[in-house]
């Protein structure tokens, strides 16, 4: 089977999982990850910060954790992040900022268990006492995450150190949507929300928009967890497996196991 791919960091080890399940990878590098220009809002943050007027702290991603201990250190004392968080009750979503954290020597409090969406956030830290919240946003933003949060009457801060952007070369992606469209793509696997959005507005450039959709609909669509699937379903997208683990190994065997049985159901 011809298996669509929009990894980019780790293009290479998706490719070598597709292939090591007899598929034939088709690789199309979606983003890459850009600091923000601008980090104003950063350094505002840090300063509210460091005046002691949050009680928790929410950190979503471990890039996204990483790049705020960088961007403040330009301006602040190398490790003035870790001894701010020490002070806070501190909330990981995951295993990737927990494990950041750790090296910062930066106590969790509340470490968010799989599949590590805004809904297990927000289960997770339920019945907290704590009402000032600063949230390390990822990407897009979470607006159902701000939102529940303050519907419990939490002033909540977002901050976005970093976001997506497309990658240098788009050619690839491009050929991706003429694929997709031309209905030559049998299964498609998405790591993240952000893959989509990108491969969308490649596809929306060229005029193929409509064309993407509907060849994503005869195509085998595995997401690897809910917050990705949600962003596929604002696309009218249907996805037709989860893996098990919200894990590039899991996401590729199981959707191989699966995919002749899945591709049978489609038009």
């Amino acid at each position: 089977m011809r298996v669509l791919t929009l990894e980019s960091r780790r293009a290479s080890e998706m490719a070598q999982l597709i292939r090591n399940q007899q598929g034939e990878p088709v690789v199309a590098p979606s983003m890459r990850e850009a600091p923000l220009e601008q980090n104003a809002e950063a350094f505002t943050f840090a300063e509210r910060l460091f005046a002691g007027e949050f009680d928790m702290m929410i950190l979503l991603t471990g890039v996204g954790t990483r790049l705020l201990d960088q961007a403040l250190a330009a301006r602040y004392p190398a490790g003035r992040l870790a001894e701010a968080l020490r002070n806070l009750t501190v909330v990981a979503r995951g295993p990737k900022p927990a494990g950041v954290l750790r090296e910062m020597q930066v106590p969790i409090a509340i470490l968010v268990p799989e599949p590590n969406t805004w809904r297990e956030v927000l289960a997770a830290t339920d019945g907290r006492p704590e009402r000032r919240i600063g949230v390390q946003e990822y990407g897009r933003s979470n607006p159902e995450l701000l939102d529940g949060l303050r519907a419990r009457g939490a002033e909540v801060t977002p901050v976005r150190v970093y976001q997506w952007a497309l990658p240098e070369d788009t050619r690839p992606l491009r050929a991706a949507a003429e694929k997709l469209a031309a209905g030559e793509i049998d299964v498609a696997l998405f790591t993240t929300s952000a893959q989509i959005d990108h491969l969308m507005r490649v596809a929306k450039e060229a005029g193929l928009e409509d064309f993407v959709v509907e060849g994503l609909r005869r195509t085998v669509v595995a997401s690897i967890g809910p917050t990705t699937t949600e962003a596929l379903h604002e696309y009218g997208i249907q996805v037709d497996l989860e893996p098990s683990h919200p894990k590039m190994g899991f996401l590729v065997q199981e959707t191989a196991q699966r995919a002749g049985e899945l591709m049978k159901e489609k038009p």
